[in-house]
């Protein structure tokens, strides 16, 4: 084999089996995150040495742990700061090093499983979960997270820095939950993927709208949780990120500005994505009481099977959210129920509807509550009521293309 050819495998290796190496690498090396990332650079500089002559081996992942593993025992033997933790450490690990020489592919699944599991703790604050498992089980850079984020590197690399100790210091274990707590943990990873898929579909400030990478990682590793843990919710959730994605290409104009729903060109949906989320819908629905993100999904999955908005079936859509304020009852849930009420009954249906909700702590300076009371007041010919709406939505709105949008409303209206 040429040398280039060698290097492109090796390099196909590391985007395909990095984030599952320092998965076991961490256990390994008994929740050190900082020593296992170490390692697993250094294993694969060996393996760019080593291979060019050897060839590449037939379990690289395994060859690429094992050496890891020796990689850190080396590295700790040459610390000059070595503490008696290093040093137990080290004992330790050369004593399971020699009992046992290779992972196989089953528990190096686990591992990753683990790994999830660990970084979306529910002791960690949830900027920490959402920035430790974007870094450790995606591979996204420090950088990466911080621009997605708009927070500064270094604010970015304290977050990583605390969540790793608060692990380290109060003995977060690096396991997957017991049966009997397994729903209250994967509720709190389902979250921490929701909310990096939302901050990619619909970005909470900047200049963009949306920001692909970070949907793209959601639903790669929403996709990974349901191939190691299979699960109603984890389905429901999938099916979900794969029906709100496959409307991206038709949410905003090509100079970047918002369009409505109602005003998108369908035939710019991905409908081999919507096919695939609604084939999940129909699975998640058929094993058991729906949770959460399959009820969502299902909801996601009338306004995608609608060819036009005026098609979109109102009245499923409100029923389905008469059931999800029962199952999760919140003030964004009486909200969107609130605008499907006036979908189907009219606007002053949802308006009166949305009154009720004026008052809520939540969403006092939530800018939907008060785009969402304009559009009706608009709807209804009510000009002034509709400016002065708008106004309190865009004082609030903090992304631009959302801003523009709502520019758009008032100048039209003031004109």
């Amino acid at each position: 084999m040429t040398s280039l050819f060698v290097e492109q495998r090796i390099t196909a290796i590391f985007r395909h089996e990095s984030r599952r190496v320092l998965a076991t690498l961490i256990r390994l090396l008994h929740g050190n995150f900082d020593l296992a990332e170490d390692a697993l650079q250094e294993a694969f500089i060996a393996a760019l040495s080593q291979w060019q002559h050897e060839g590449i081996p037939d379990n690289p992942g395994a060859w690429l742990v094992s050496t890891g593993r020796f990689k850190a025992i080396d590295r700790i033997r040459k610390s000059t700061r070595l503490d008696n933790f290093l040093k137990e450490l080290a004992q330790t690990l050369e004593i399971e090093s020699h009992a046992q020489q290779s992972e196989d592919d089953e528990e190096i699944e686990d591992d990753r499983l683990r790994l999830i599991f660990t970084c979306c703790h529910p002791s960690l604050a949830m900027e920490a979960r959402v920035a430790l498992t974007l870094r450790e089980v995606c591979g996204l850079t420090t950088e990466a997270i911080a621009a997605a984020f708009l927070v500064p590197v270094p604010t970015l690399a304290q977050r990583i820095v605390r969540a790793k100790n608060k692990i380290r210091d109060a003995g977060i274990p690096y396991e997957v939950p017991e049966p009997e707590a397994l729903p209250e943990r994967l509720d709190a990873v389902l979250s921490v993927i929701y909310l990096v898929f939302n901050e990619g579909y619909t970005a909470s400030s900047g200049a963009q709208l949306t920001q692909r990478d970070l949907s793209a990682e959601a639903i790669r590793l929403v996709k990974l949780l349901q191939e190691l843990l299979p699960n109603a919710e984890v389905t429901g959730l999938l099916a979900l990120m794969l029906l709100h994605d496959a409307r991206r290409d038709g949410r905003t104009s090509t100079s970047g500005d918002l369009i409505p729903l109602e005003a998108q060109d369908r035939t710019r949906w991905n409908r081999a994505q919507i096919r695939e989320g609604c084939d999940l819908v129909v699975k998640a629905l058929r094993s058991g009481p729906p949770g959460v993100y399959t009820l969502q999904a299902a909801i996601a999955a009338v306004h995608a099977e609608a060819r036009t908005a005026e098609e979109t079936d109102w009245a499923e859509i409100t029923g389905l959210y008469d059931v999800l304020r029962r199952v999760n009852p919140s003030p964004i849930v009486e909200l969107n129920r609130a605008v499907a009420l006036a979908m189907r009954d009219g606007p002053e249906a949802g308006l009166q509807a949305i009154d009720k909700l004026m008052n809520h702590k939540e969403l006092q300076r939530y800018h939907l509550l008060y785009a969402a009371r304009a559009d009706l007041f608009r709807r209804l010919g009510q000009s002034q009521d509709a400016i002065h709406c708008y106004q309190q939505a865009l004082d609030l709105a903090q992304q631009e293309p959302e801003r523009r949008f709502l520019q758009q409303r008032l100048a039209s209206l003031q004109k």
